[in-house]
């Protein structure tokens, strides 16, 4: 569902900025890894445990608003 990824993207970049930015290069822009550490001035292994955390936050926040 579009409109719940749409909040939950909303509520993660309230939440974490830095993790939304990950996501937003990661899913959207189609970085690498690599990429995206180079684009946010981060080691590669701080970007995975980004985008780890990241996705670990963004399904449990679609998870509590399942019906």
């Amino acid at each position: 569902d579009w409109l719940a990824l749409d909040e939950a993207l909303t509520a993660l970049q309230a939440h974490d900025p830095a993790l939304h930015e990950v996501v937003m290069l990661r899913f959207f822009a189609g970085l690498s890894v690599e990429e995206t550490a180079d684009a946010i001035n981060r080691s590669d292994r701080t970007v995975k445990r980004m985008w780890s955390d990241s996705r670990d936050w963004l399904n449990k926040f679609l998870a509590e608003r399942e019906p």
